[in-house]
Formats: C-alpha cells, sequence, structure tokens
C-alpha cells in the first residue's frame, strides 16, 4: 500500500471548495479536465495522461459522498487502482482540505510516485486557490453571518468606507503640516536678529551700551534726528561687533545637539509566493547590535485595495492601508521572521508600497 497526500488551508467556505472539486468545468480549471461516462451515474474520465506522475486517463467512480465534508473515490489507472479521499473540514479562517490516495491494487514505480505527489501538491496549493479566488467573484455568500468571517474578496467598487477615511485623514495630516511649515516660518522671521543697519547706529552717551541681558538699548527719536551726534564709520562698525558677539553667540549653545545614533535594526520584504488575486510575504527583522531589541515595529503600506488575511510569526493591527506588524524580541545578532497573507481585488496582484522598521526604510522594496 502506497500512499499520496497533501493538506492546504483555504480562505474560502466549505460550500465553495465542495464546489471546485466537484464541478466538472471547474475541476477540469485547476486539476486535470473530466468527461461523465455514458450511462454510468457518479462516474467521470479525467484527462490526466501527459500530467507529471500519470501514465494514462484515470476513470474515477464516487463511492461515498457527505456534502460538503468527505468525497471518496475509486480510481482506475490502466488497470492500476487506488482510493482518493477529499476530507473539508471548516476552519476559522475559511477550511482546510485534506486529500490522500492510497494504491488497492499495483503500485506506482519509484519515477511516478514523486511527480505525481508534486503534481498533487501544486494543484492544491497554487491552482485551487486561484480558482476559489476567482469564483469569489461569482458569488456572493449571504451566509456569512452564520460562521463568522470567511475572508472573501471584496468586491470591485465596493470597499467601503476604510479607504475613503484613510485618504482624508492623509489630506488632513497634510493642511496640519502645511500650516505647522507656515507658523514655523513665521516665527522663525520674527525671531531673526536686528538689521545692521540698527544695530550699527550706537546711542551718544555711554549709558546707551549693550546691557548685561544682551538687549542693545535702542536709539531715541532725538539722536536720530540730530546729524551732529551721528558717529563716525569707525565708531559705528566697531561698536557694532560687540552687539552681534552678545546677541547671536549665546543663542547658538542651546541649539546645538549630538547627531542620532544608527539604527539598531533591519529588516527586509521579500514576496514568498504570489498567485492570482493575493501573494504572501515576509519580512526578516535582524538585530545587528550586541543587546536584544524587545520594542520593534514594522509597518507596511499596501497597495489600494489589499487586505490582509493572515499573519504568522507577528502582531499585528491594520489602520487604513498601513500594517504595524510587532512581535518577540530580536536577540543580539539574530532575527525575526513574519509571513502574512494578502488579497488584492485585481487578477495580478501587487507588492506593499512601502516597508519601514522604526521609521527606517526596508531592504527588498
Amino acid at each position: 500500500m502506497i500512499e499520496i497526500g497533501a493538506q492546504v488551508d483555504l480562505s474560502h467556505p466549505p460550500d465553495r471548495v465542495w464546489l471546485a472539486l466537484t464541478d466538472r468545468t471547474l475541476l477540469g480549471r485547476w486539476f486535470a479536465e473530466a468527461e461523465t461516462v455514458q450511462g454510468v451515474p457518479d462516474r467521470l474520465l479525467l484527462h490526466t495522461a501527459g500530467l507529471p506522475g500519470f501514465e494514462a486517463d484515470v476513470e474515477v467512480e464516487v463511492t461515498e459522498r457527505q456534502v460538503p465534508e468527505l468525497l471518496v473515490l475509486a480510481c482506475d489507472e490502466a488497470g492500476r487502482l487506488s482510493e482518493l479521499t477529499c476530507a473539508v473540514t471548516a476552519t476559522k479562517q475559511g477550511s482546510r482540505l485534506d486529500v490522500r490516495e492510497v494504491t488497492t491494487h499495483g503500485a506506482w514505480s519509484a519515477e511516478q510516485h514523486e511527480p505525481r505527489e508534486q503534481q498533487l501538491r501544486q494543484s492544491l496549493t497554487v491552482r485551487l486557490p486561484a480558482i476559489l479566488d476567482w469564483l469569489a467573484f461569482q458569488q456572493v455568500d449571504l451566509r456569512r453571518g452564520d460562521g463568522g468571517m470567511t475572508a472573501e474578496l471584496p468586491l470591485v467598487g465596493a470597499r467601503g468606507k476604510g479607504p475613503a477615511r484613510a485618504r482624508r485623514r492623509r489630506h488632513q495630516l497634510a493642511a496640519m503640516l502645511g500650516g505647522v511649515v507656515v507658523v514655523g516660518g513665521v516665527a522663525a522671521w520674527v525671531a531673526l536678529p536686528v538689521d545692521s543697519n540698527r544695530s550699527a547706529a550706537p546711542s551718544s552717551t555711554p549709558s546707551q551700551s549693550p546691557s548685561p541681558s544682551g538687549t542693545p538699548a535702542a536709539p531715541t527719536a532725538t539722536q536720530r534726528a540730530t546729524p551732529s551726534v551721528r558717529p563716525s564709520r569707525t565708531t559705528a562698525s566697531a561698536t557694532a561687533r560687540p552687539s552681534r558677539s552678545v546677541a547671536v553667540q549665546p543663542s547658538r549653545t542651546p541649539t546645538s545637539a549630538p547627531p542620532p545614533p544608527p539604527p539598531s535594526l533591519t529588516a527586509r520584504y521579500d514576496t514568498d509566493s504570489s498567485r492570482l488575486f493575493g501573494y504572501t510575504g515576509e519580512v526578516v527583522v535582524a538585530n545587528p547590535a550586541g543587546t536584544p531589541v524587545g520594542d520593534w515595529a514594522v509597518v507596511v503600506t499596501l497597495a489600494e485595495g489589499s487586505t490582509v488575511d493572515d499573519v504568522d510569526g507577528a502582531n499585528w493591527r491594520q489602520n487604513g492601508l498601513a500594517i504595524t506588524f510587532t512581535g518577540a524580541a530580536v536577540p543580539a545578532g539574530g532575527s525575526q521572521t513574519f509571513r502574512f497573507d494578502v488579497r488584492d481585488n485585481r487578477p495580478k496582484a501587487r507588492v506593499p508600497e512601502a516597508c519601514t522598521v522604526g521609521g527606517n526604510p526596508c531592504a527588498g522594496l
């Protein structure tokens, strides 16, 4: 008895997975084309000849059916007999499909066994999810409230208020930043020291020299109107120099600050796998420092119309299109890796628009 098996977690309800297993048209899109055997109910002919691990077409007959949980098939491939079992189990994220094929008469050759199992795994993990995603756009699952969220794809043009609120928040933030820049510019202009003409006009009496607080005394109207008290050019330049050193020099000391320390964490983004209407992203957070770092956050900004479906290896929260990931401490000289599944309302999925760790860009984007 030789066994071939594969298991896959799908973000779709069991009813939809069952439809992909039993509908001849859908089955032909993700595994092999099928046709009914005339005059024999519950029997199909799968055109598997030419697929990796198959030597001929397979004739299958349904021996047990429990909708939408269990489907058992008796298979005949040119006299080699096997039993194929498909079990569908509901999960929080959607459903889990477990497929097992066991020989009952004859055996596969060594050249057949590995390619046949690889063909089964590729069909379940790549082509089947793509067909289910496509099928989700053709259906409206009105029973989502019965079993919780089924991680269905959003319909194009029906995104709700989430992205619009995010855009309004970005516009408001831009307006606030613009106001801050304008107010800051006015404050900086007001705080500038007086021009050279005013500082170059000293008083005619010793009592009007700069005070200990560093504020030069303003000349009176009588001094400005009387030409006889105007000092010579040499006296004016000599007097202006100390007033500049007193007014400007103290202001430089408090504004100086040490340069910021270099970032202690780095991150790299990679698209681990891509498929129709989605992909799986992977981020590796590395710590080159000599001490562990426990407080870290990676922010990934998704493309418009994308949503996170599942995350492995990190905690996450969403704010509009920005997804913040946090997790366990990164050891000294070590790294932490997390993956996340993304669904896109376009057939050709788009990678994230940005990725940062501690405000610094991730490599790979």
